[in-house]
């Protein structure tokens, strides 16, 4: 059962404190950029499409990392890309009750840049802030020469219900 973008806002409460705690909030739930849909759920399991740095609908970094994007601002780009990821899942389910199972990173690598597991540490250091035990996943941090938009990070989930 999907839940609507306005019915999610209102759950998620633990969820929403402990991002608050760090400054951080929930966003709106990004729209698609081709044909797809921003998050699958079968099951208690959600799927969620890649999601680019986007806020307020565009991205906030273009380019590649190790050239036009340090890789530690990066790292912040692939917290961005989590928070969207999250705003998705969220549609489908309370978050208060999510475990994340994985982590797909996308890093768009200028030659010779080899790391990207430390630009997807970004989402995983948040996942775990934010859900402790809950937040620990299996993850891949893969480096590509393209995104889509010139995106420098891309991160999709998968999120289990309780």
């Amino acid at each position: 059962m999907t839940q609507s973008t306005e019915t999610a806002t209102l759950t998620h409460h633990k969820t929403r404190q402990r991002l608050a705690e760090l400054g951080l909030e929930l966003p709106d739930v990004a729209g698609a950029v081709a044909s797809y849909v921003p998050a699958v759920r079968t099951g208690n399991t959600v799927y969620t499409s890649g999601q680019l740095p986007l806020r307020d609908g565009s991205l906030t970094a273009t380019g590649k990392v190790g050239a036009q994007v340090p890789a530690d601002e990066a790292a912040e780009l692939a917290v961005t890309c989590v928070l969207n990821a999250l705003a998705a899942a969220g549609t489908h389910g309370d978050l208060d009750s999510a475990r994340i199972l994985k982590v797909v990173g996308f890093v768009a690598s200028a030659p010779g840049f080899n790391g990207q597991p430390s630009v997807i540490n970004g989402a995983s250091n948040l996942l775990v802030q934010v859900f402790g035990d809950k937040g620990q996943h299996a993850r891949s941090a893969v480096g590509v020469t393209e995104l889509p938009l010139d995106a420098p990070v891309e991160v999709e989930l998968i999120v289990e219900f309780s």
